[in-house]
């Protein structure tokens, strides 16, 4: 959600959750770097929607409050940038007040500037990553609970304030390295890949191949991976209508099985009205 139409996150939760929605989800971006040394997509600069982004804690908590049904989900918070117990508590937060509906959707991002303004080194934040999974598991599921990394530690201490879901809400992984993959198969509930519209070549193919892999991975690890969810994200460009978005979709679920698309139409409209109605018509047009 943008800051400039902040104050409509409840009515536009309400909304899409009455027009059918299954689930609402929120992003995360601490800052969009003027000259970044990595850019958004690969590119050397950050789209100017970028620059106005809500705190995705407290919009997740305003769109729990706003609404009884749909599942609330991150895709993805930059796990690393935040210390396990400030994680745990603001997750637990949204947990309890939306009585159990959160998806924890947690990644490392991408962005050295980033980190800078957290004050987290980016170097080794993939092992940060793991220790950070490592000590919410541990807070969610001990008491008293503790954890020691090289990275990351959290006292020990004791909390009445349990999650909804048992033993926490699922999470769900963003992934598009080896490395991140098979992190996914050895300790995802979930897999959060990425659906372009307009479609690029192969990307469906792309979708089921690297799902393969998440397969792989959990088989060694000993794990179902009938057990890991998929939830794809799908990006949409300016421009983009709905026959468009809907088309790509209705192709990505024939030629993977995958059931559930959240869209993102940060791009596609200026307004929170204009939103809504790409939505309703997107939602009427699935169903």
């Amino acid at each position: 959600m943008q800051a400039k139409q902040g104050n409509q996150v409840g009515r536009f939760a309400r909304e899409v959750e009455s027009a059918g929605a299954h689930s609402l989800w929120v992003g995360d971006r601490l800052l969009a770097a003027v000259d970044p040394k990595v850019g958004y997509g690969g590119g050397t600069t950050f789209p100017d929607e970028f620059n106005r982004l809500l705190d995705p804690f407290v919009v997740l908590t305003a769109a729990a409050v706003s609404t009884e049904r749909v599942l609330l989900g991150t895709n993805v918070l930059i796990a690393p940038l935040y210390p396990p117990a400030v994680l745990a508590r603001s997750l637990t937060t949204i947990d309890v007040i939306s009585g159990g509906r959160l998806i924890a959707g947690l990644g490392i991002g991408w962005s050295p500037e980033e980190y800078a303004a957290a004050g987290v080194p980016f170097e080794h934040r993939g092992a940060r990553f793991e220790e950070t999974l490592d000590a919410l598991e541990a807070i969610w599921t001990t008491d008293p609970a503790t954890y020691q990394g090289h990275y990351v530690s959290v006292p020990r201490h004791r909390s009445e304030l349990r999650t909804v879901r048992k033993p926490h809400p699922p999470i769900h992984l963003g992934a598009f390295n080896p490395a991140a993959i098979a992190r996914v198969g050895r300790r995802g509930d979930g897999w959060l890949p990425v659906l372009r519209v307009p479609g690029a070549d192969g990307q469906i193919e792309n979708l089921r191949a690297t799902r393969a892999e998440v397969d792989r991975a959990a088989e060694a690890a000993g794990r179902d991976p009938g057990e890991i969810a998929t939830v794809v994200r799908v990006n949409v460009a300016h421009g983009s209508g709905v026959d468009g978005i809907a088309a790509t979709i209705e192709a990505a679920a024939e030629g993977t099985g995958y059931d559930d698309y959240f869209v993102d139409l940060m791009y596609t409209a200026d307004t929170v009205d204009e939103v809504l109605g790409l939505a309703v018509r997107l939602l009427d047009r699935l169903r």
